[in-house]
């Protein structure tokens, strides 16, 4: 197995090199990368490719490392955390010289990063954080602040309002995940202080925009017509589903039920345009690059990254909504 010490001396060859990155899933991990020699070899064990968002973190992960003469082999796992924990051994048995994990739920992971850290490989968690009492099974986290996240959507709620009640219906992604219960969290304390607003259903749509629309139909049903003053989602891709939802039944959104998300993927941007959202909050699905540089620095003189790299966390609004989603439209 390869030491990720060993590469000490090729630092200063790394910006020459080039890498590639091709098909996921964890049987065809070899075959992604195509091993140039010398360069740094990481795996990168990816949830999935259920929203756009996802999609993009994944596309840039393979320019980035591209870019940085890296040889990336990415797994798809299909939103499955029994396949990332495959992966996670698979590269393990290859000698890859790093790992970046993109956890699908928080919880039961000490046992595999346990057996990468026995293997000397260090691990960089991609924009979600992961549950243990032993945080030395990681190097590095790059991610959001996803509490703050909730709480930039709920101050703008409020303040949208401007004291005008309101009752709220909640879209979450998938339980389990760390970010849910941060994003649901944040959410919750940037309305605590308006009486005025009350959050009265919540359900996952597990940050797809069919189950955001099966979600949205089922709120709108649920409720009495006219009662539903604003819609709050994990993720742009399950608001995209709720506004179809909320067309078909004749209400017009982002004007009969304000409409509020996170990630800022170019479709929302459009929806905005089009009148038909109101506010998205980004996360950036750079997330490879800033773990690429810090385990460049690590692997090149033994630099001990910080335990959190965290990333902006932006409110757009309709005013540049179709600018953004020109200047994205390509990545995603």
């Amino acid at each position: 197995m390869k030491g990720f010490a060993k590469y000490g001396a090729m630092a200063l060859m790394l910006a020459a090199m080039t890498g590639c990155g091709d098909k996921g899933g964890a049987d065809k991990a070899a075959a992604d990368g195509g091993a140039k020699a010398g360069a740094l070899t990481i795996g990168f064990s990816q949830i999935g490719s259920e929203s756009g968002w996802r999609a993009a973190e994944t596309k840039l992960a393979r320019s980035g490392a591209e870019s940085r003469g890296i040889n990336l082999k990415v797994s798809d796992a299909q939103q499955q955390q029994a396949n990332q924990i495959k992966a996670i051994r698979s590269f393990i048995a290859q000698g890859v010289d790093a790992i970046l994990l993109a956890p699908v739920i928080s919880s039961g992971w000490d046992e595999v990063l346990g057996e990468a850290r026995a293997a000397k490989i260090p691990v960089v968690l991609l924009d979600r954080q992961i549950d243990t009492a032993d945080a030395d099974l990681y190097l590095s986290a790059v991610t959001s602040d996803t509490v703050e996240e909730g709480r930039v959507a709920g101050r703008w709620l409020v303040e949208k309002l401007a004291g005008r009640d309101c009752r709220v219906v909640e879209i979450q992604g998938t339980i389990g995940a760390s970010l849910v219960a941060n994003r649901k969290k944040g959410f919750e304390e940037g309305i605590a202080t308006a009486a005025n607003v009350q959050l009265v259903r919540t359900q996952s749509g597990e940050f797809t925009r069919a189950k955001g629309k099966e979600v949205m139909e089922g709120f709108i049903k649920a409720e009495a017509p006219g009662s539903i003053c604003a819609v709050y989602a994990h993720n742009d891709d399950m608001m995209i589903g709720a506004i179809q939802a909320m067309k078909e039944a004749g209400l017009k959104p982002g004007t009969d039920i304000l409409a509020v998300s996170i990630d800022a993927v170019p479709d929302i941007f459009k929806a905005m345009a089009d009148g038909e959202a109101n506010a998205t909050v980004e996360l950036t699905p750079d997330m490879a690059g800033p773990a690429y540089d810090l385990l460049l620095a690590y692997k090149k003189d033994g630099t001990v990254p910080p335990k959190w790299v965290q990333t902006p966390s932006t409110l757009y609004l309709p005013d540049n909504a179709a600018a953004e989603y020109d200047r994205r439209k390509d990545l995603y």
